[in-house]
């Protein structure tokens, strides 16, 4: 599995998971990331998650299609 970090913006707590897979570029918008999650395609902590608008945290692991995206804290 591919690993990919991601830092989430200073002062901020969370990412929506639609958004994410938008911002490390594993779809082309917020709406293709939408469709990918109510598809069941995606997994939070290695649960399928069906909430597209699902708040990530730090230290959370989302995977789709064989990449595993690792979210940090802001530094």
């Amino acid at each position: 599995m591919q690993p990919l970090d991601f830092e989430l913006a200073p002062g901020r707590d969370h990412v929506e998971l639609n958004q994410l897979l938008k911002l490390v570029g594993l779809c082309d918008s917020g709406g293709a990331g939408k469709a990918l999650v109510a598809g069941g395609a995606v997994r939070v902590d290695g649960r399928v998650e069906l909430r597209k608008t699902c708040k990530i945290h730090a230290g959370q692991r989302v995977e789709l299609d064989g990449v595993l995206i690792r979210v940090r804290a802001p530094r």
